[in-house]
């Protein structure tokens, strides 16, 4: 079974030298967030992953959830862990201190979400989606539903949804059909969503699901789409809980992975219509969702990275005890772990080197969105924000992306056994799986980083980020070390693909905007990679004046520099992709795919 406090001495190092935790501890509203703090969260929260999520990891695959008359009961042993997650107040993390919320920044509970997302993604997703509802409802709803339903969802007593998709409307939100009927100061809601992440369930006693609906005289297209909150549960004006809501999961899907989170069928308005409060302003619907979306974006990007250190942990391990065959150049008698071999050992490398790419980069974004929020200069904030706009597609994208081929990768080390499923590695890929879908596809996330992201301002924003990666190349090759030169020539190199890259798209997106859009994933690949090798670089650089009497430090420099010599080299092969646009995908007839 993988250790969640394993990876802590790494996460300590991403949040304290990458992400520069003092800075973010200084910003207003986090001044009791002491170090000593954090350390006692980061290690209860390994605990909790270690000892109550996990072990219900496998089961939970098993069994699954399943719909009965009264709904959705979850897998078994969920409901118990769910409490004890609320008990210990894991849902209130980085909740707002003024609806009873504990206020720590989100930098840590980034971390602690990649903890319960390694241990249970499937587990991970409830308080996941719970979150971004509190976000949105933060952001855009009236004081009087912040007071009725915020402290609730921040303290866990009651889960969040998101509700988009429709049969008709996948990532097509132009189509949603779903109606908002006004009633009074209320509205009835009439539809279907279809994929909704814990939609119903029974272990808390009130679910708020965020729906996307069109008033009556809403014009056509996203700019007609409202946001309605809609319980599950009414609530009385006194805080208690009423008649039960026109609002019922009717079917569970059926999936590839994360089989003990149900992702429910919701029917809304089967009887007289589902009662529902106006969230934000008339016709602005989509845009305030996109709070709750860009919250679910990012901590998506982290289960990318989550599931692909359990897939690693799990191989490493199984590489350490598997005993088979003999080394090339195996002098002495007897046969070895697999570990020995030269190719396991190239496999573990390129999954624990992405593996920490990816961990730094989602952690210094994480500090980039808290001071986003909170430094007193709001100049600092609107540049600060600029680079999270750029990069949250990029952190969803290109991590699970990762979280896939590593997942793959694990199963590869297990060889046949990984095939197996009573190993574990084949849950790792299935869950894995997901993570590129939803909350937008990659190629959603590339056309948004291309069409939207990257042009905004005149690419202000990604010349910025360059120009801090040039920085970091400079000041590396400024060290006289053989392995800093390797990693900052390997650096250069790459932010240069970055850079030309980045500059064919602004040309081609005027001139062929079909072109620039074909190159989209490729691109957000190659930012993704050029990304992970900035923040090596600089972990590298930190690592090194102490490397020699600390082997974690020394193991940081020899990973930087196999990303270096291993993975960097790809953004070559990406830049060539990326200029031959739409290739031949445009010239071969439909009828000949």
């Amino acid at each position: 079974m993988a250790d969640y406090t394993a990876p802590l001495r790494d996460m300590r190092f991403a949040i304290t030298e990458l992400a520069d935790l003092a800075s973010v501890v200084a910003l207003p509203g986090y001044e009791e967030a002491s170090p000593e703090l954090i350390e006692a969260v980061l290690e209860e929260a390994g605990k909790m992953a270690n000892e109550v999520l996990s072990p219900l990891n496998w089961p939970g695959d098993r069994n699954g959830a399943k719909l009965v008359d009264r709904g959705v009961v979850p897998a078994p042993g969920f409901g118990d862990a769910y409490a004890r997650f609320v008990e210990n107040g894991w849902c209130s993390i980085n909740g707002d201190p003024e609806f009873g919320g504990q206020g720590l920044p989100g930098l840590v509970a980034t971390a602690t979400a990649e903890m319960w997302n390694a241990a249970n993604m499937a587990f991970a997703l409830c308080p996941m989606l719970t979150s971004g509802a509190m976000e949105a409802i933060r952001a855009h709803a009236s004081d009087e539903l912040k007071a009725t339903y915020l402290p609730k969802l921040i303290s866990g007593e009651w889960t969040g949804t998101m509700n988009l998709t429709e049969p008709q409307a996948g990532s097509d939100l132009a189509a949603v059909r779903s109606r908002a009927v006004p009633d009074g100061d209320a509205y009835r809601i009439y539809g279907q969503k279809i994929f909704i992440t814990w939609g119903d369930h029974d272990m808390t006693e009130n679910v708020i699901h965020l729906v996307l609906a069109r008033l009556p005289d809403a014009p056509e297209g996203t700019r007609g789409i409202s946001l309605f909150l809609v319980p599950k549960f009414l609530v009385n004006a006194d805080g208690s809980l009423g008649a039960r809501n026109d609002a019922y999961c009717t079917a569970l899907e059926h999936k590839l992975g994360i089989h003990a989170s149900p992702t429910c069928v919701m029917s809304f308005g089967d009887g007289d219509g589902a009662i529902g409060y106006l969230v934000g302003d008339i016709n602005r619907g989509l845009n305030n969702m996109f709070t709750m979306m860009n919250e679910a974006r990012q901590k998506v990007g982290i289960q990318g990275l989550a599931i692909a250190d359990r897939a690693y942990q799990a191989a490493r391990d199984f590489a350490k005890e598997r005993i088979q065959g003999r080394i090339v150049g195996q002098t002495a008698p007897g046969r070895l772990a697999i570990i020995h071999h030269p190719d396991v050992r190239r496999m573990l490398l390129t999954m624990k080197s992405q593996i920490e790419a990816m961990r730094g980069f989602g952690y210094v974004l994480a500090a980039d969105i808290d001071i986003a929020h909170r430094h007193p200069d709001e100049a600092v904030r609107m540049e600060r924000q600029a680079r999270v706009d750029l990069l949250i597609p990029v952190l969803k994208g290109w991590c699970t992306e990762l979280g896939i081929e590593i997942a793959s990768l694990g199963v590869q080390v297990h060889g046949g056994m990984g095939f197996i499923e009573e190993t574990g590695a084949a849950q790792h890929l299935r869950d894995a799986r997901i993570a590129a879908i939803y909350e937008g596809t990659t190629g959603i996330q590339a056309a948004d980083l291309v069409g939207r992201k990257l042009p905004a301002q005149q690419g202000a924003a990604m010349a910025a980020l360059i120009a801090d990666m040039r920085a970091v190349v400079i000041s590396t090759a400024a060290i006289d070390h053989p392995s800093l030169r390797v990693i900052s020539q390997a650096l250069a190199e790459s932010v240069d693909a970055l850079e030309q890259a980045s500059q064919w798209l602004a040309r081609t997106l005027a001139s062929d905007p079909v072109a620039a859009m074909a190159a989209s994933v490729n691109y957000m690949m190659l930012a993704g990679y050029v990304c992970g090798g900035w923040q090596l670089a600089r972990a590298a650089q930190i690592a090194l004046p102490h490397a020699g009497a600390d082997e974690f430090l020394q193991a940081k420099i020899t990973t930087a520099v196999f990303y270096a010599e291993q993975i960097l080299p790809k953004t070559a092969s990406l830049l060539t992709t990326v200029r031959a646009g739409a290739s031949q995908a445009q010239a071969l007839p439909i009828e000949q795919f």
